[in-house]
C-alpha cells in the first residue's frame, strides 16, 4: 500500500513540475532515458553472465582483497552495482561464495560506482556525447533483432550506452536552459543545517530513482550549470551513497538469509562511510583541494572535485571497514538468524486408520502423492525451473535453452525439511498396518514406490554438481547435452504431474511411452556420446562425466516412472472393507448354526406362554 502511495506521490510531483517548467520536462525525460539505458546495459551484460563472469568470480574471490578488486572492476566495467549485487547474492545463496567474500565484492562495488562520477564529470558534461549516442542506438537496435544470444546481448549494450549518453545530454541541456530563468543556487543552505538537509535530499532522490548513478548524474549536471553550490553538492553525493543501500534493503526483504546479511553489510558500509564524510567534511574538502592540485584539476572545476570527493570518502570507508570484515561477518551471523525450518507433516494418514487396512492403504498412497509433490518442487528447482509454471505447463519452450542464471540448490536442506520427516512417518504407518494377501502386496508396493522416489532425488543431487557447471559451459556441444538432460527430466516431471491429477488417464501405454523416451535420451544407448568423442567435440574426461550424468538421468526417469505406476492408480479399498464387514467369521457362523430356526423359536415361546 505504501509503495502505491509513494508512486502516486511521485507522479503528482512530476505532473506539477511539467506544468511549472518546460525545462523540467527535459531534465525528467533525460533521467528516464538514462535509467532505461542502465536497464538495457544490465540486460546486455546478463547475456555474458552464462558462465564467463561466474567462472571469473569463482577464480578471483579466494582472497578478501581479490573479492574487493573483483567488485570494483566489475562495477567499473558494467557501471551497475545492482547487477554485481544480484550475481553475488545468487552465488552466496548457492553456497559458492562465503559471506566474507560477498561482503568484499560489495565493498569493492561501492568503490567501483565512483568511476561513474568521473565519467560524467570528465566526459559527459564536456563532450557532445549525443553525437555518439545516435549511432550506438542505430547499431544496437539492429543487433537486438538477432536471435543469437551474444549478438542480442551486444545490441543491448550498445542501446544501453546510447540511452545513457542521450540521457546525460538531455539533463545537461535541461539544467543549462533552467539556469536562464531560475537560479536554484539562491536557495542554498550554508553550514551544518545545509549539510544535513542536502544529505537527506540526496537520500530521497536516490530512493526515488533507484540508482545512485542517476542521482549523481543529476547532482553533477546541476553543479555544472551552477544550480547548486559546491558544498550542497558534496552533501547530496553523501546522501546518494546512503540512498542506494535503502533500495538494496527493500530488494532483500524477499531474499534468503544470506541475501539479507549481505544487504545489512552494504548498509553498514555506506552508513559508516557517510558518517565519516559528514563528521570530517572539512578535512575531506582540504584533501580534495590538495588532490586536485596534484592531479591538475582547475580550481573552478567543481564537477571533477565532486568526483574526487566521492572517491575519497568511499576509499576511506573501505580502508576502515575492510579490516573489520571478520567481526562484521560474526556479528551478522549472530544477529540475523534463519527462520525456523518448516517440517512437512502428513495430510492423509493417521493412527485411527490402522483398523481399516484397505482405507489405510489408500491413505498411504495419497500421502505418497503428497511426498511426490514435495519432491517435485525440489527437483524443479534443481533443474532451474519454476515449480508452479512447470506444473501448469507454462513457458516449457524455455527449457530448450540454458537458464539465464545457473545456481546450486541445497538439496540436503530441502530433504531434511520436506522429504525425510514425511517419508519416515509413511514407513512407520505402513509398518504398523496389519495386512495379508493382496493388501500385503499393496503395502510392499507402496514401500518400494517411496524408495524409488528417494533414489530419484538422490541421483538428481549427484547430477546437480556437473549440470550446474556445464549448463554454463563455453563448449556449445557439452552445454547442449546438459540442456537436453535438464529438458527431458523437467518435461517428465510435468507429464507425471498431469497423470497424478487425472487418474483416469493413467494407462500402461502412457508409462511405456515415458520409458521409451527415457531410453531414447540415454546418450550411450543412442550413440551420441560416441559421435561427440569421434568428432572431438568433447574431451575424454568430459565424456566420462557426461556418460555418468546421462546414466543418472536415466535412473532418475526410471525410478520416477516406477513410483508413478504404483501411487497414481487408486486401490479401491472401500468395497473390500464393506465386503469384509458383511462376512461372518468362524465363531459367528457356529453360533448361527447352533441356534434354532426363527419359526421354531417363536412357536416354543408361544407354547411356554400358554402353559403359564
Amino acid at each position: 500500500m505504501s509503495r502505491h502511495f509513494a508512486l502516486a506521490f511521485v507522479f503528482v510531483l512530476l505532473a506539477i513540475g511539467f506544468q511549472v517548467s518546460p525545462n523540467f520536462k527535459e531534465i525528467a525525460a533525460g533521467v528516464a532515458i538514462f535509467l532505461f539505458g542502465m536497464v538495457s546495459l544490465e540486460e546486455g551484460f546478463k547475456a555474458f553472465t552464462g558462465g564467463t563472469l561466474e567462472r571469473l568470480l569463482q577464480r578471483t574471490t579466494d582472497r578478501l582483497w581479490k573479492s574487493v578488486a573483483f567488485g570494483a572492476v566489475a562495477t567499473t566495467v558494467m557501471q551497475s552495482s545492482t547487477l554485481v549485487s544480484i550475481i553475488t547474492i545468487s552465488f552466496l545463496s548457492a553456497g559458492m561464495l562465503g559471506l566474507a567474500q560477498g561482503i568484499g565484492i560489495i565493498f569493492g562495488a561501492n568503490l567501483g560506482t565512483t568511476t561513474g562520477a568521473w565519467l560524467i564529470a570528465g566526459f559527459g558534461l564536456k563532450v557532445d556525447i549525443a553525437a555518439y549516442a545516435l549511432p550506438m542506438l542505430t547499431f544496437g537496435v539492429i543487433l537486438l533483432f538477432n536471435k543469437g544470444r551474444t549478438l542480442k546481448g551486444l545490441g543491448y549494450l550498445l542501446t544501453g550506452l546510447g540511452f545513457l549518453f542521450l540521457g546525460i545530454h538531455f539533463i545537461k541541456d535541461g539544467f543549462d536552459a533552467f539556469s536562464e530563468h531560475i537560479n536554484l543556487a539562491d536557495y542554498a543552505v550554508p553550514g551544518v543545517a545545509g549539510l544535513l538537509l542536502f544529505t537527506l535530499i540526496g537520500i530521497v532522490i536516490t530512493v526515488i530513482m533507484q540508482s545512485s548513478h542517476a542521482s549523481l548524474l543529476v547532482i553533477i549536471a546541476a553543479l555544472g550549470a551552477g544550480q547548486i553550490t559546491y558544498e550542497n553538492a558534496l552533501a547530496l553525493s553523501i546522501g546518494a551513497n546512503v540512498g542506494t543501500t535503502l533500495t538494496a534493503l527493500v530488494s532483500a526483504i524477499g531474499a534468503n538469509i544470506e541475501g539479507r546479511r549481505l544487504a545489512a553489510a552494504h548498509l553498514a558500509f555506506n552508513v559508516v562511510t557517510a558518517a565519516l564524510a559528514l563528521v570530517f567534511i572539512g578535512r575531506f574538502v582540504a584533501a580534495v583541494e590538495t588532490g586536485s592540485a596534484w592531479l591538475g584539476i582547475d580550481a573552478d572545476d567543481h564537477t571533477l572535485k565532486l568526483a574526487l570527493f566521492h572517491t575519497l570518502f568511499n576509499l576511506t570507508g573501505l580502508a576502515l571497514m575492510l579490516p573489520l570484515t571478520g567481526r562484521l561477518v560474526r556479528l551478522l551471523e549472530t544477529w540475523l538468524q534463519p527462520a525456523p525450518r518448516t517440517i512437512s507433516t502428513p495430510k492423509y494418514i493417521s493412527a485411527a486408520m490402522l483398523e481399516m487396512p484397505g482405507a489405510a492403504l489408500e491413505a498411504g498412497r495419497k500421502e505418497l502423492q503428497h511426498l511426490f509433490a514435495n519432491t517435485f518442487d525440489i527437483m524443479a528447482l534443481v533443474l532451474h525451473a519454476d515449480p508452479v509454471q512447470l506444473r501448469k505447463g507454462e513457458r516449457l519452450e524455455l527449457l530448450a535453452n540454458a537458464p539465464e542464471r545457473v545456481h546450486a540448490i541445497d538439496v540436503d536442506d530441502y530433504y531434511q525439511r520436506r522429504v525425510k520427516p514425511l517419508h519416515g512417518q509413511i514407513l512407520d504407518f505402513l509398518a504398523r498396518l496389519e495386512t495379508k494377501g493382496p493388501q500385503a502386496r499393496q503395502a510392499f508396493a507402496l514401500r518400494a514406490a517411496s524408495q524409488h522416489l528417494l533414489e530419484a532425488l538422490k541421483d538428481l543431487k549427484h547430477l546437480q554438481k556437473n549440470m550446474a557447471r556445464h549448463l554454463a559451459s563455453p563448449n556449445p556441444y557439452l552445454r547442449k547435452e546438459y540442456v537436453l538432460i535438464r529438458q527431458h527430466l523437467a518435461l517428465l516431471l510435468h507429464e507425471l504431474h498431469k497423470l497424478s491429477q487425472d487418474p483416469e488417464s493413467v494407462t500402461p501405454l502412457r508409462f511405456d511411452v515415458l520409458s521409451a523416451a527415457a531410453e531414447e535420451h540415454d546418450i550411450v544407448a543412442n550413440g551420441q556420446l560416441d559421435r561427440l568423442i569421434r568428432e572431438k567435440r568433447i574431451g575424454v574426461e568430459t565424456a566420462t562425466s557426461l556418460m555418468n550424468d546421462s546414466a543418472y538421468a536415466y535412473d532418475i526417469a526410471s525410478n520416477l516412472i516406477a513410483m508413478a505406476k504404483v501411487i497414481f492408480v487408486p486401490f479401491e479399498p472401500v468395497q473390500h472393507e464393506l465386503e469384509h464387514a458383511l462376512h461372518l467369521d468362524k465363531d459367528e457362523i457356529k453360533a448361527v448354526l447352533a441356534a434354532p430356526p426363527a419359526a421354531e423359536q417363536a412357536a416354543h415361546d408361544e407354547a411356554t406362554h400358554e402353559t403359564r
